[in-house]
């Protein structure tokens, strides 16, 4: 385990970047060192390179909830479980790249695009899919590795691996429900907000908060306070999350705004604009979307529709309204001063971002 000083202004998401950045290209260079294996260390080279640019949410998060929680301790076991999210993290975006057939990710191609190469036959395509998922396997596996090397007390191991089985099992039902309605589009609005419990509010802001406060000692009162924090606010980053998808300019979200059409993800947009237009509106929204062939001419079509339905001021509005609810949390909750001034900024960060 490292042993290198965490500096005390941790507490600062730029400091909480840099301290996690640290840690897991400590590790992965000792992976590179260890391994012995040339072809291993262009694997670990890949991981780097897709890790670069993230905005490490979750082990800022992770680090918040320490806070919240009042904890006081050396920060080291800490940040080295705050990389193991993002490590974890790096698993489900390889694969969920995989099965959204994605090109690109933060602005450059995804793992399965490059180890297929320049080819483009189908066993170039068949070596970039497993190599891919062969990868995100690793790193799943090496994100326990940086967990048990956390030096965590028996108490903390006992309050955090709980958590972190109910997280990874959380978000692969998300996924999977989200998988199982792409495609399959309805007006159904609360099935895609129980995807987006699942796949986002739960994963990326409620668990991290959680285990973070956990390695801390909070009690059952602090943890639902996390939880009623943050649902809405997961709720509200996914929904941004499904604009920026249509509307977001690429230089901002590294990926195209073509690709969630094109798959034709059934998101809460979609679903509200399906609800509330006429049946030529309807007809033409299911034409459109899920069309792998759709140009930015046709989603310039369905972006109208989506103005002319209402669907993209009601997303606006829900943001809008989980944005406020989680705000309101933090009024009551039993976290330390600094954290909630770190949530409340956190949370306009989230639900206003371009990327």
């Amino acid at each position: 385990m490292s042993t290198h000083t965490i500096s005390p202004d941790i507490l600062d998401p730029v400091a909480t970047r840099t301290a996690v950045d640290s840690v897991l290209c400590e590790f992965l260079e000792n992976q590179r060192k260890n391994s012995g294996q040339r072809q291993l260390t262009r694997l670990v080279e890949l991981l780097e390179e897709f890790m670069v640019g993230g905005k490490r949410i979750r082990p800022i998060l992770t680090v918040l909830g320490w806070q919240a929680a009042g904890g006081e301790n050396d920060l080291t076991a800490v940040v080295r479980v705050a990389a193991a999210l993002e490590m974890f993290h790096a698993f489900a975006l390889i694969h969920d790249d995989i099965m959204d057939d994605s090109d690109t990710r933060r602005g450059r191609p995804t793992i399965h695009r490059i180890l297929a190469g320049k080819r483009g036959d189908e066993r170039a395509e068949r070596f970039g899919i497993g190599g891919a998922m062969l990868l995100g396997d690793l790193a799943f596996a090496w994100s326990d590795d940086l967990l048990h090397t956390a030096g965590l007390t028996p108490a903390q191991s006992a309050a955090v691996l709980p958590l972190l089985t109910e997280m990874r099992t959380e978000v692969m039902l998300g996924q999977y429900l989200d998988l199982r309605a792409t495609g399959e589009l309805t007006d159904d609005v609360d099935a895609t907000l129980t995807v987006n419990r699942y796949k986002t509010a739960k994963y990326t802001i409620e668990r991290p908060l959680h285990i973070g406060a956990a390695l801390a000692g909070a009690d059952a009162r602090t943890l639902a306070a996390c939880t009623a924090f943050a649902l809405p606010l997961g709720e509200a980053f996914q929904l941004r999350d499904d604009l920026l998808g249509v509307y977001g300019d690429v230089r901002d979200t590294g990926k195209s705004r073509l690709d969630d059409l094109r798959a034709g993800k059934n998101t809460t947009l979609v679903a509200l604009a399906l609800r509330a237009g006429g049946p030529a509106q309807r007809a033409r929204l299911r034409t459109l979307i899920g069309d792998p062939g759709l140009d930015e001419t046709g989603a310039e079509e369905v972006r109208a529709l989506f103005e002319a339905t209402g669907a993209r001021d009601a997303v606006e509005r829900m943001i809008d309204d989980r944005y406020r609810r989680a705000l309101r949390v933090l009024d009551t909750a039993p976290f330390t001063a600094a954290a909630v001034t770190a949530l409340t900024h956190l949370s306009a960060t989230a639900t206003t971002r371009k990327s």
